[in-house]
């Protein structure tokens, strides 16, 4: 993943099994990553057994999990030091009563049961579900990404016309900008204009990070 080259910290993810590397204490292009785990993901294991057997225990998961999320939603838009306040003092504790829980239902049910497996999924990554209520900067789920990802992976087909490789990338370029600008509550047109201008006028490269999306400011008219 040449994109992550030189980047250290933490890195929230899903369960793809290709992101382990990236954890790894030989990791090509820098330290290891901590990674992350999507709270969300783990929600989903319960809940699609849930639908297909109606399982009890299930049900007390998902419920166990709703009670975390409540604590987030009263803290989302607040800053990383009063998100991690809160999450220490009320999320914490429900955090370690889901994990006595979960050691306790695993010790039940085979480990090869649909139930089994799903709770196996979530002990499996435990250790980076855990990592939010250390770090205030990290989201409980991958879903603020997700969501805004979403529209690019409706579109996909259309890159298929890209036209070749280059062309490709220079899509997913162009879409990486947009999706940033929206991001930062710019207008894409507005600073593409202004950006593409500027570049062609001999803006110099040593100041690149001016032309960012998170630095774009409209000329007045």
């Amino acid at each position: 993943m040449d994109i992550l080259t030189g980047f250290n910290g933490i890195l929230q993810v899903d369960g793809y099994t290709g992101y382990n590397a990236l954890a790894e204490p030989k990791r090509v292009g820098g330290a290891p990553l901590q990674l992350a785990y999507c709270w969300a993901h783990a929600r989903r294991k319960l809940h699609d057994i849930y639908q297909k057997d109606g399982s009890e225990i299930a049900a007390e998961g998902l419920r166990r999990i709703a009670q975390i999320y409540k604590i987030e939603a009263s803290v989302r838009g607040c800053s990383p030091e009063e998100r991690l306040a809160a999450r220490q003092a009320q999320s914490a504790p429900l955090v370690a009563d889901f994990r006595l829980w979960l050691t306790h239902q695993r010790s039940r049910i085979s480990a090869k049961s649909r139930l089994g497996e799903k709770l196996g999924y979530i002990h499996r990554h435990w250790d980076g579900l855990q990592i939010f209520l250390t770090d205030g900067r990290v989201e409980m789920d991958t879903n603020p990404v997700e969501n805004t990802i979403r529209p690019i992976t409706l579109n996909r087909k259309n890159a298929l016309f890209a036209g070749h490789d280059e062309g490709g990338r220079t899509w997913a370029r162009m879409a990486s900008l947009i999706e940033t600008c929206k991001l930062n509550a710019v207008d894409p047109y507005a600073y593409l204009r202004e950006t593409l201008t500027a570049i062609a006028h001999g803006h110099p490269a040593s100041r690149i990070d001016n032309l960012m999306p998170w630095a774009f400011q409209k000329p007045s008219s």
